[in-house]
């Protein structure tokens, strides 16, 4: 089993000590469903904590709530590494981990819609419709996760990830950066347009991994670490999303 997300990779329900999956009885197993409803929970209080944030903004005074934005994106990741580290907490640190990363998004998100009204309710809606999207093509057998299938969006995910790498480095050290990625010029659209395509596959390889998991009859905690990883992909598609929006909107 492979998956592009980080958070979900090919030894992710094997037992620690004897490299098996874990079964358990039926009652201590997890299945789609307590997977679907925590996802739903880690997704609510991502919101609740980002309208926190967004509630913060003041267009007079916009680095008032940088604090809660810095807690929530340092703290996310934090909580993020030691979430796949330790598979065992997720029913702990998955909820954490959505509250610290809504902190983040809320602060993001007020300071995109300050400089294009309107675009943060478009990437959420954008946002649902590719989830719902891709979970029907999935479902419907359109878009089956073949071994090829996975081996190139993993490395997509991996080469974006290195050039986002890769310009921080460059910015850090005083030079410019990879302009394209920030860019609104047509290359720019393009390669944001091309993260989000990837980001939506990332979604096909998460539902996989997940049905693969609770086929398998792994632990219940399991469902608490599958809708970490799928709510992971979600923060990274939304962010691709508003940006891409954010370039389309500054070239009019």
């Amino acid at each position: 089993m492979r998956s592009g997300n980080p958070a979900l990779n090919q030894n992710t329900f094997l037992d620690v000590g004897s490299g098996e999956v874990v079964s358990r009885d039926a009652s201590q197993v997890m299945t789609l469903g307590g997977t679907v409803n925590k996802t739903g929970l880690l997704l609510l209080l991502c919101v609740a904590t980002a309208a926190y944030t967004w509630n913060l903004f003041d267009p007079a005074n916009p680095g008032a709530m940088m604090p809660w934005m810095l807690v929530g994106g340092i703290g996310g990741f934090i909580v993020a590494i030691v979430t796949v580290f330790k598979k065992t907490w997720s029913p702990v640190t998955a909820p954490v981990y959505a509250l610290l990363e809504g902190l983040f998004l809320g602060g993001i998100s007020a300071f995109f819609e300050a400089q294009f009204p309107g675009i943060v309710m478009q990437a959420v809606m954008l946002t649902l419709g590719v989830l719902a999207a891709m979970l029907m093509a999935y479902k419907s057998g359109l878009i089956k996760a073949t071994e090829n299938f996975k081996l190139g969006v993993v490395a997509a995910t991996g080469g974006i990830a290195l050039l986002y790498v890769i310009n921080i480095g460059m910015r850090m050290f005083g030079f410019e950066g990879m302009g394209f990625i920030h860019d609104s010029g047509a290359m720019g659209i393009a390669f944001s347009l091309f993260v989000v395509v990837i980001a939506a596959l990332n979604l096909v390889l998460d539902f996989d991994f997940i049905e693969a998991g609770a086929e398998a009859g792994a632990p219940k905690y399991m469902e608490w670490y599958g809708a970490f990883g799928l709510v992971v992909t979600l923060v990274w598609l939304y962010l691709e999303i508003l940006r891409l929006l954010a370039k389309l909107q500054s070239r009019d």
